[in-house]
């Protein structure tokens, strides 16, 4: 069971917690700086509470908080918000075989908790999935301790902004530095060219678009990021790993 207290006990379940760690400064610095940016556009103690406890989406926050205290209307709040965290429904689908043996509720927990971060240090641990009991365990465990960990980490830093915001002026750069922060947790993540092609569109169209109103140059650099990529992904990509594969059958039936 999920966050049952043998899960707990389970040596991979702390590993994920320790392998967390090298990101875990970085990870603060964005939540410190998200919470002090929601106190800043407007939002109540009580807003701010729950939106990190609930929301727990630093990108989409935001993506969403501008918006917000400019007055935009709900539609392109939501819309800025699904389209930051479209990069989920990739994430989900890769790990599907990881968490399919879990019941409903399990897997939407596991879905909820989950993190880039955690993501990317998932798939280099566990670059597949498995069908044995005790492989299956020892994912989920990992997986759960280092997401565990990130939801933690996320909701003291962010909540520490919230109360702090009055004692963090604008003057001191916070959210200079929380970029900062978070660029470095992203160039961590470049680790394939189609992740750093999808960096670079996103970046690209939202510079060449950032005359929109409304901040939505950053919808569309991430609308153009993810269809190109995702074509890629079913076609040139696709294809190049059938005939690496066809290579590989052809050599191991060779005499």
């Amino acid at each position: 069971m999920v966050l049952s207290p043998a899960m707990w006990r389970q040596a991979a379940f702390r590993q994920g917690a320790r392998d967390y760690l090298p990101v875990w400064l970085g990870i603060a610095a964005w939540g410190l700086m998200t919470g002090v940016a929601m106190t800043n556009s407007g939002l109540s103690l009580v807003e701010g509470v729950l939106m990190t406890l609930l929301v727990f989406a630093g990108t989409a926050q935001l993506a969403a908080l501008p918006l917000i205290a400019a007055g935009a209307p709900v539609w392109v709040v939501l819309a800025a918000a699904f389209c930051v965290n479209l990069r989920f429904v990739v994430f989900s689908a890769h790990l599907r075989d990881y968490a399919i043996h879990l019941p409903f509720r399990e897997r939407m927990l596991f879905g909820y908790l989950s993190g880039d971060v955690n993501y990317v240090l998932f798939v280099q641990r566990y670059p597949h999935a498995v069908s044995d009991p005790a492989g299956r365990g020892e994912r989920v465990a990992w997986y759960m301790g280092s997401t565990v960990s990130n939801y933690v980490n996320w909701c003291v830093s962010c909540l520490t902004g919230v109360l702090a915001a009055q004692f963090f002026p604008l003057s001191w750069g916070l959210g200079f530095a929380g970029t900062l922060a978070v660029l470095g947790v992203a160039c961590a993540m470049l680790d394939s060219r189609m992740r750093v092609l999808a960096a670079v569109l996103a970046a690209g169209v939202a510079v060449l678009t950032a005359a929109l109103p409304l901040r939505l140059n950053l919808v569309a650099g991430i609308l153009v990021a993810v269809a190109l990529c995702v074509a890629l992904e079913y076609t040139v990509l696709r294809q190049a790993t059938e005939e690496r594969e066809a290579r590989e059958a052809a050599l191991e039936h060779q005499p």
